[in-house]
């Protein structure tokens, strides 16, 4: 018995007899969070955009110098470099010289050891299957180094400017508001304290209309007021206009600014992209996130799949959530420019409403938390809210075999949201 609910507007905030593939390849960038400039790739860039940029002779040649020098800075020696199929370049940098630890606290450190596990997860070791498109040529980085997709000077001129370049926008965020042009079809919790969350993400290619928005779906863990001092983990695959869909893990103050964190595997590549993801009616694909706080050192970690350690954002980072979380949300944001004068066609999750279900509407599952007792317990009073639901919707149950999940998505314009 599948019991549903449905978000009807902003006021407020499937059964499974079917075998999914718990792991896809994806796209990694490594993200703390800092007071200081840190030029860094981040999942949710808001200054891509000004692709096509026109300067006078002497400014080109300028910007293109100050590129290369940025390039050189962010594009760390490799012992080895692969070439991806889809014309990446990926290089193996030894894991002490990852640009984490350009970090004025982590200079001249090591990457920890790994933490406990929360209690009631099982995770059941590395899998055999190929978790990146680079990872299809059969080759590997060495033991020791981890694979970083290298940065071109394209990748720098999509930026509005090099400052720009890998950071999202500092503003606040609100959840009862969209007027900064993001939109969510989300489930949430609150009013409890939380050690971490996990979920499992259905992974689409969704349509990103315009160089100026992004498409994501992830779970944040949230500290702190939806002002100007929130703190926030996020985890999950984020879509952009001509770019294949990535995976993206960043933390973040809206004080601050975002550097990179720390990785621990040489499985996952920092900026390479997904394959496969699902297709309308076709094969569904799915990753399993776990974020949790280690009782011992109260560092956040990030684990990936089936028992693959990511990597971790040391407590110094943070303001609130050096202690604990007092919010988790699950789901889906755009970006709504407003560039053409009606509602962007850019699409959330699958591109399609929550009410076509399985093999059709995008979903997460299994949802839950990480208590006091660093323990996984099933979410309790879970909430869904959908910011325009005529454009992106939500509807979420529970059952005994995906426990708390949710549909949720959209095309965005349409009849209903002109």
């Amino acid at each position: 018995m599948v019991e549903e609910t449905r978000a009807a507007n902003s006021s407020a905030m499937a059964p499974s007899y079917f075998k999914i593939s718990p792991i896809i390849s994806f796209f990694v960038c490594f993200l703390f969070v800092t007071s200081s400039v840190c030029p860094v790739h981040s999942s949710e860039s808001d200054g891509y955009g000004q692709v096509n940029q026109t300067f006078r002779p002497g400014e080109r040649v300028q910007k293109l110098k100050t590129i290369r020098a940025h390039l050189k800075k962010i594009n760390k020696p490799s012992v080895k470099t692969i070439q991806s199929p889809d014309g990446d370049l990926i290089d193996c940098v030894q894991s002490h010289q990852q640009p984490a630890f350009d970090h004025l606290q982590l200079k001249g450190k090591t990457p920890l050891d790994p933490p406990e596990r929360p209690k009631g997860h099982n995770p059941t070791g590395m899998t055999s299957e190929n978790f990146q498109l680079w990872s299809l040529s059969g080759e590997s980085c060495p033991e020791g180094t981890i694979p970083i997709r290298r940065t071109s000077e394209e990748d720098i001129l999509r930026a509005s400017s090099i400052l720009r370049f890998g950071k999202k926008t500092i503003k606040p965020i609100r959840r009862d508001s969209s007027s900064n042009g993001h939109e969510h079809a989300v489930g949430y919790v609150s009013g409890d304290q939380y050690y971490g969350a996990k979920a499992s993400i259905n992974v689409w290619a969704p349509r990103v209309a315009s160089p100026y928005e992004f498409s994501l779906s992830q779970l944040w863990v949230i500290s702190g007021s939806f002002g100007d001092d929130l703190n926030t983990i996020e985890a999950g695959w984020q879509a952009r206009f001509q770019f294949l869909s990535y995976f993206t893990w960043l933390a973040q103050s809206y004080m601050g600014t975002i550097t990179l964190g720390s990785s621990l595997t040489g499985l996952i590549a920092i900026g390479a992209a997904i394959s496969p993801t699902s297709s309308y009616n076709g094969g569904q694909f799915d990753i399993s996130l776990l974020i949790w706080k280690d009782p011992k050192h109260g560092n956040w970690w990030l684990e990936f799949g089936s028992g693959v350690l990511v990597g971790y954002w040391p407590s110094f980072l943070f303001t609130h959530l050096r202690s604990q979380a007092s919010m988790i949300q699950f789901g889906g944001e755009i970006v709504n420019s407003g560039s053409s004068g009606s509602h962007t066609q850019t699409q959330m999750g699958s591109g399609h409403f929550a009410e076509e279900g399985f093999g059709k509407a995008s979903y997460f599952r299994n949802l839950q938390a990480v208590d006091w007792d660093n323990s996984l317990i099933p979410l309790s009073g879970l909430r869904v809210l959908a910011d325009h639901p005529n454009c992106y919707d939500i509807r979420g149950g529970i059952n005994g075999v995906w426990g708390n999940y949710f549909y949720y998505g959209g095309p965005g314009r349409n009849v209903r949201c002109p």
